[in-house]
């Protein structure tokens, strides 16, 4: 019988592309890997692997058994959710991967909500972006993930993951009050009233970079970006101390240092969906399906009111 835990080995094999990789990914040294891949190919009766050097690739064979690989692990995790087809109370440990703007006013909160309606649940949290976080649920290090989509940037849901919108979370702009757009009444502001302004962004190659920078072109204009840094909050001391402003998401905005207000940017399609992602087919499990619903009720809170999907 083929063992599961090395299938896994391969599959991650065949989409990383080195044993270096994979064993990085498990946190064991390269040579474990390399005895679980030789025992898998006894296991098999079968040559799996191609060593040329260093390099090692999979064969024909190989890459079909990486392949039904995944529909193995499909099938027991359905095997275990027949196990809890009887109602009963979640319990056991859960594991949640986040985003880190949402780690405060949405994972925390999460934690506690299960602990008062389900005690027998064990909330673990990953802070990680949804790219990994999606790595982590397809390799099942993860239960669930809390992710986000730019809705001005195209990013597919991956391959064997289902993403439930939670809301919305638009940008806004944050500006130090004496700033021209910080207006009284908080009407929104036109991205190209920051046009002559020096600003802070995300890096371009983050989504977040990525969002802004392409709603300034579709304004017309460039933004002239002075620092750039990956953590909201530092976004936000910068722009207390330099008076320079910053369009990020508002629920990293929630606390603001004196001196500085959010103000809504008028362009509607500045904004990211806050999803949670799972494993295809695993809505359903006891414990999955008892944190999709205390997520859900915590959305409103953290979006201010935003429509479920």
């Amino acid at each position: 019988m083929l063992d599961v835990r090395r299938l896994v080995l391969l599959r991650d094999l065949a989409a990383h592309g080195t044993v270096t990789a994979v064993a990085e990914l498990h946190r064991v040294t390269p040579s474990a890997v390399s005895q679980q891949l030789r025992l898998l190919e006894e296991e098999a009766r079968t040559r799996l692997l191609e060593r040329t050097g260093r390099s090692i690739h999979l064969t024909a064979a190989g890459r079909r058994l990486a392949a039904d690989t995944e529909r193995v692990l499909d099938a027991l995790d359905q095997a275990r959710s027949h196990l809890h087809s009887e109602p009963a109370e979640p319990a056991g440990p859960l594991h949640l991967a986040c985003f880190p703007s949402a780690l405060v006013p949405l994972a925390a909160p999460l934690g506690r909500a299960l602990q008062d309606t389900h005690p027998g649940l064990r909330l673990h949290i990953t802070e990680a972006e949804p790219e990994p976080a999606a790595r982590l649920l397809l390799q099942r290090r993860v239960d669930l993930a809390l992710t986000y989509r730019y809705t001005n940037l195209a990013d597919p849901t991956p391959s064997g993951v289902e993403s439930l919108v939670l809301g919305v979370d638009p940008l806004v702009a944050v500006l130090r009050d004496d700033h021209p757009a910080a207006r009284a009444g908080g009407s929104p502001v036109e991205l190209r009233e920051l046009a002559d302004s020096e600003w802070i962004t995300a890096p371009a190659h983050t989504a977040c970079g990525t969002a802004v920078l392409h709603a300034c072109r579709s304004a017309g204009f460039a933004p002239r970006v002075r620092h750039t840094c990956t953590d909201f909050t530092a976004m936000i001391a910068l722009t207390a101390s330099c008076g320079l402003p910053v369009v990020l998401p508002r629920m990293a905005a929630d606390r603001l240092p004196p001196g500085l207000v959010v103000r809504p940017v008028a362009d509607p399609a500045l904004a990211r969906t806050i999803e949670v992602a799972v494993r295809r087919g695993a809505t359903h499990e006891p414990p999955v399906a008892a944190c999709l619903e205390a997520v859900r009720a915590l959305v409103p809170a953290a979006d201010g009111g935003a429509p479920h999907a």
